[in-house]
């Protein structure tokens, strides 16, 4: 199983930026940080998009009170796995 470092957690804090369901990334680079270890943990354990997904679409309705309806918390699963699998890729490790 393959481990995270300081570089990953940050690639994927970048990935929540960018993804920003809130608005508030340009202001609070670590707003999303609470979803980084889950996050990672689901990636290692080798969750599929599904699983992925459910997370942010819970995070969003039941810690940050919004509805998930156009934040397409799917697609930024998907990202999220692409992301993983060429971060696996490019250090050798292969997909989670």
């Amino acid at each position: 199983m393959r481990s995270w470092s300081p570089s990953i957690e940050n690639d994927l804090r970048h990935l929540l930026n960018e993804w920003d369901p809130i608005g508030v990334a340009d202001d609070v680079q670590d707003e999303y940080d609470c979803m980084l270890a889950p996050l990672l943990q689901r990636l290692r354990s080798g969750a599929n998009r599904t699983e992925i997904g459910e997370f942010p679409r819970h995070e969003l309705e039941d810690h940050f009170g919004l509805d998930p309806l156009g934040l397409r918390p799917g697609a930024m699963a998907s990202r999220v796995i692409t992301w993983w699998t060429a971060a696996g890729e490019a250090d050798g490790t292969g997909s989670a």
